[in-house]
């Protein structure tokens, strides 16, 4: 697609981001399991629903843009999941695991965070607000799931990681 105007930019921006969520609902259930943690389990399984309704709103989107939210590969998350998954896989001690797993999944939040931003900028920019109200509330979830991460690593995990030192 070429990129020759702003709507074209958003439009690639978008399929981005929809190629992100759902390489990301396909990493969630692997991570899940993965974790040690009973709280860091329910987060990622917490996260996969809303995910769900993350991908939903985006198909919104498209639907009243009157495209295809198909044919683009998001190659960034690809890379930033696979180094999740590679921690899935690690062997070691299941605390520092757990540790390593939120600092993958943070990275994923940020990368997201990133994405959404700039798309609701545009989506304002073209005077879509009904698409920028939805966009922000992905944004907001984002967020909210960042900060849980963040809590749940500075309140247990990464104390718990530290007591094997």
């Amino acid at each position: 697609m070429a990129l020759n105007t702003l709507r074209d930019l958003y439009v690639e921006q978008l399929r981005d981001l929809y190629s992100a969520e759902n390489q990301i609902l396909k990493s969630l259930p692997k991570m899940a399991e993965a974790a040690k943690h009973p709280e860091l389990r329910q987060a990622f399984e917490s996260h996969v629903t809303q995910t769900e309704e993350q991908v939903r709103r985006l198909d919104q989107i498209f639907t009243d843009l009157d495209v295809k939210p198909s044919g683009h590969h998001c190659k960034g998350m690809e890379g930033l999941l696979k180094e999740a998954n590679d921690t899935v896989k690690e062997k070691g001690d299941s605390d520092v695991l757990d540790a390593a797993m939120i600092a993958n999944a943070q990275r994923v939040e940020h990368y997201e965070i990133a994405g959404y931003g700039c798309v609701r900028t545009y989506a304002r920019l073209l005077g879509r607000e009904q698409d920028a109200t939805l966009i922000q509330q992905t944004l907001d979830e984002e967020g909210a799931t960042d900060d849980k991460l963040t809590q749940l690593a500075e309140r247990v995990i990464n104390i718990d990681a530290l007591r094997d030192v």
